[in-house]
């Protein structure tokens, strides 16, 4: 009997010992780049989630990059993964989109949101989700229709926040930002309806980079809860509208809806998760870098006066009887205020890197990149690249005046890149400039708490960033 236990235990050491080899040294038909893959099924997860505070590269990334160059294998959450800060390989993969790579999200984005496999299945679904949101955010909509309302939300929001106490910048932003966007996409009047869907998508981003663990009291489990409340929200006023026996054609929605007669992938569950994903973007990004400007702002007053004597004089050479209405040509005129908010974009980094899966083995600089391997792209590495941009953690909005648009279009991609490339990029920057330009022209503001910045990866700001905001 001693004998046998021992072999077994022998065995089992063996099998043990074979397995962690196998999982420290993946399978490959060449040769792959340097790096670690971590504890078993874990991978290096933890590393990835461990909160940072700067607005350097996270120490996951950097650390990583200093051992083993600028591309480099991991594991994370069980899934093999190269990292990228090479802006060559980076550049090169999102051209092979559809070729070599494809779209790939985290679990827990997939889960949550569009899934991979509906995105990759077919292009034209691709085509149809660009160019319903270049459609109704794009520059044209926003030209004809949506500048004069996000004025007016934008005057109310503040209007708002100037008769509280104290706002937490990052949570009001992303209710109003929210709630506006509901509104395009349909009508909805968050002063009217018992259920708030900004304040579930407001709590919503807390979990949504964790360890994917539904076990309650963690915060992937609050995650997965505030999402099933937010898409109930929406599947019900979905069902009411389809019910509805008026003509539709007022809002985003009433046009999904007239749409699957011809497009029939449009169900109620992708109208669904296509809003969804929308109204996530939207809130989560414009509030993020609104409320880094307010850090970075409160700390550099003389941008603040610099950003005042520009406005101003877009005041006191409007002409007409609505002084009050910004125009479009008075919107690409903000030359300071398009540096600020592309300085603030350059440093916050709200996500860090864009996701690939590749569809066949391919070699790019003497390494062999396997077929369903994930690929992260740290774009954001170029825009705090020391040899582009100098003393690149230092907000500086002046040094756009005299960086190329050769140097931006491969430094400088907040809003991705490509095919890939934000649709909604143009209504964030120009909520943003009408933002800024209401906010100096008819506020000031006090620091009431500030909160470090904090990446665990996604941008955060710990407790909470709050100012007590008084007009003018």
């Amino acid at each position: 009997m001693l004998t046998i236990g021992l072999f077994l235990v022998g065995l089992l050491l063996t099998y043990y010992m074979y397995w962690i080899n196998k999982w420290r040294n993946p399978k490959c038909n060449g040769i792959l780049p340097p790096g670690s893959m971590g504890f078993p099924l874990i991978g290096e997860t933890l590393q990835l989630l461990t909160t940072s505070y700067s607005l350097d590269l996270h120490p996951f990334i950097k650390k990583r990059v200093q051992r083993y160059g600028p591309i480099f294998r991991s594991n994370v959450a069980g899934r093999p993964i190269v990292v990228s800060t090479d802006p060559e390989f980076n550049h090169y993969i999102l051209g092979q989109e559809e070729r070599l790579v494809e779209i790939w999200y985290l679990d827990t984005f997939s889960k949550l949101f569009l899934s991979e496999s509906r995105i990759n299945s077919a292009g034209y679904i691709h085509k149809y989700i660009r160019s319903f949101f270049l459609s109704n955010f794009g520059s044209e909509n926003l030209k004809e229709q949506l500048l004069p309302q996000i004025e007016d939300m934008i005057n109310k929001t503040l209007r708002s926040w100037s008769n509280q106490p104290s706002v937490d910048v990052k949570y009001f932003a992303s209710v109003a930002v929210c709630d506006f966007t509901a509104k395009i996409f349909f009508s909805y009047d968050a002063e009217k309806l018992p259920e708030k869907l900004s304040e579930t998508f407001a709590k919503f981003i807390e979990g949504l980079i964790s360890f994917p663990l539904n076990i309650p009291g963690t915060a992937y489990h609050q995650c997965l809860q505030d999402h099933r409340k937010a898409m109930s929200i929406l599947k019900k006023i979905i069902v009411e509208r389809r019910n509805t026996v008026e003509k539709r054609g007022a809002d985003v929605l009433d046009r999904c809806l007239n749409d699957m007669e011809k497009e029939k992938f449009l169900t109620d569950d992708f109208i669904c998760m296509l809003m969804f994903g929308g109204l996530f973007a939207s809130s989560e990004s414009i509030s993020s870098i609104t409320t880094l400007m307010f850090k970075f702002l409160s700390a550099h007053p003389e941008v603040v006066q610099e950003l005042k004597a520009e406005h101003v004089k877009i005041l006191k050479n409007k002409k007409g009887s609505d002084p009050s209405s910004i125009t479009w040509e008075q919107y690409k005129s903000m030359t300071f205020t398009h540096q600020v908010i592309n300085e603030t974009l350059r440093l916050g980094n709200v996500v860090p890197g864009l996701l690939r899966k590749a569809i066949k083995d391919f070699q790019f600089k003497g390494y062999t990149i396997p077929a369903n391997w994930t690929i992260m792209m740290v774009t954001s590495a170029c825009q705090i690249n020391p040899d582009v941009y100098k003393d690149p953690l230092v907000f500086n909005p002046w040094r756009w005046k005299d960086i190329g648009s050769a140097i931006v279009s491969k430094n400088f991609t907040p809003f991705g890149k490509g095919t890939r490339q934000c649709a909604g990029a143009e209504f964030s920057k120009v909520t943003l400039s009408v933002f800024l330009h209401v906010l100096v022209t008819k506020y000031s503001w006090t620091m009431i708490k500030e909160a470090e910045v904090r990446r665990d990866p996604i941008l955060g700001f710990g407790d909470g960033i709050q100012i007590k905001l008084v007009e003018n």
